[in-house]
């Protein structure tokens, strides 16, 4: 029996399974997401998705928004008049912590504090990043619970009524973070509305999925999360070393023991890319940052299947996701040589064969991305998105292609990262001022 296994035959037996795995693995993901966001909808929902109480200010736990910037002339203003005059809201302050900005945004700042008296800037000389930029600020937080909010964002107006519900309830003791909802502010260019598409696809349905099935979440939303400070502290802050501070300190505080939540009903608009330039550099520090954290916890999940049980089904995810990434591109180029090679020979039928059984799967996974597309769409926001279906083929064609590039890309430099050579210094992307 053994012998069979290890044997030629058994060995190629083992192989085609794995081929056949990597092959469906877009399929059978979608198909995954599909099931658990409609689980969560009927089945998980936290008690306070659909519902919250206004808090008189005498109940209003205080609250510090920190707005870590760089670079952030064109936008900042529009942000921080917003989260002043605009928020449901009064016990609160707002830090901003400027990161080595070298455009006009100290400027701006300065004539903003004039302007409003609860806010607070940080100045930090040389551009570090993010994670060293919120960590920062943390030291001077009065706040606790701490709003991290891009200097693009702005929450919806009773974001942080609904976050404290969250929090507040005697169930919650244990709750680390809130994550809100992602959507799209500027949508004036194709590459927004797609966009709009895949927060709802891709980080709707996969959290509504992870929290239903798993009770965690692979990553917060970096541009509006509320966390508990002591559960920032608890696992030693931000990693600054990270190209993604949300989504290592998503691991670190499920591995640490504390619960994330996800609110699907507290919206916030982001300011996405509008050049594939900038998008594609944003999805490079995303790829990059995921696979770091994959890397950073292999011991730590790997090792205690069982105890991390609901980590271990992400960190399983997550390593099918990257190996695919490989798998993807190695197999694209083996396809395309041997249809070359056909061509050279004269031999059509195979050249139709081979682009036939293409069709045939590419046809699948765009049948499960649909659903899985359409549940997100339906659930989302009370189908306010659904209007933007017509975008969803430029998107999945553009995702699929532009996630696995990006992962095969970083991986190296995500690997050197690890090995204590990485940085979390950030470049702010091409701004459109708002109207």
């Amino acid at each position: 029996m053994i012998s069979d296994v290890f044997g030629p035959n058994g060995f190629n037996s083992v192989l085609s399974i794995c081929v056949f795995i990597l092959c469906l693995y877009p399929v059978l993901g979608s198909f995954f997401w599909f099931v658990g966001s409609i689980s969560y909808h009927f089945l998980k929902r936290f008690k306070y998705d659909e519902g919250w109480e206004q808090l008189p200010m005498e109940k209003q736990p205080f609250i510090t928004i920190m707005v870590p910037a760089h670079n952030e002339e064109i936008m900042i203003e529009h942000t921080i008049t917003y989260l002043f005059e605009e928020l449901n809201y009064q016990n609160y302050e707002v830090i901003v912590i400027d990161d080595g900005s070298k455009d006009s945004t100290p400027v701006i700042l300065q004539n903003l504090q004039e302007k409003y008296e609860k806010l607070r800037v940080i100045r930090v000389e040389a551009n570090q990043g993010k994670a060293h930029a919120f960590n920062l600020g943390l030291g001077f937080a009065k706040g606790e619970y701490i709003l991290s909010n891009d200097a693009d964002t702005i929450p919806e107006k009773n974001a942080l009524m609904k976050y404290m519900h969250f929090f507040l309830d005697p169930d919650s003791i244990n709750t680390a973070a809130v994550t809100a909802n992602m959507d799209v502010q500027n949508r004036t260019k194709i590459i927004g509305k797609s966009q709009t598409v895949e927060f709802s696809s891709i980080v709707g349905v996969i959290k509504r999925s992870q929290a239903a099935i798993n009770n965690a979440m692979y990553s917060y939303s970096g541009a509006n999360t509320l966390y508990r400070k002591k559960a920032l502290i608890d696992v030693g802050l931000f990693r600054q070393n990270r190209a993604t501070e949300d989504i290592s300190i998503a691991w670190d505080h499920q591995l640490n023991g504390w619960t994330p939540r996800f609110a699907p009903n507290i919206l916030f608009y982001m300011n996405v890319p509008e050049t594939l330039t900038d998008l594609y550099h944003q999805r490079k520090r995303w790829a990059k940052g995921g696979t770091e954290v994959w890397l950073t916890n292999f011991k730590k999940v790997c090792l205690h299947p069982v105890k991390r049980f609901h980590s271990f089904i992400m960190y399983i995810d997550q390593t099918l996701s990257i190996i695919w990434s490989f798998f993807f591109w190695i197999t694209s180029f083996i396809f395309v040589a041997h249809m070359l090679y056909h061509g050279i020979m004269g031999e059509t039928e195979r050249i139709y064969h081979g682009f036939y059984m293409s069709f045939i799967f590419v046809t699948f996974e765009m049948f499960a991305g649909i659903l899985q597309l359409l549940a997100a769409l339906i659930l989302d926001n009370r189908r306010a998105k659904f209007k933007y279906l017509i975008f969803a083929p430029f998107y999945m064609l553009f995702y699929w292609m532009i996630n696995p590039i990006t992962i095969v890309l970083t991986f190296f430099p995500a690997v050197k990262t690890i090995m204590g050579k990485g940085t979390g210094t950030w470049h702010s992307p091409t701004r459109i001022k708002m109207k």
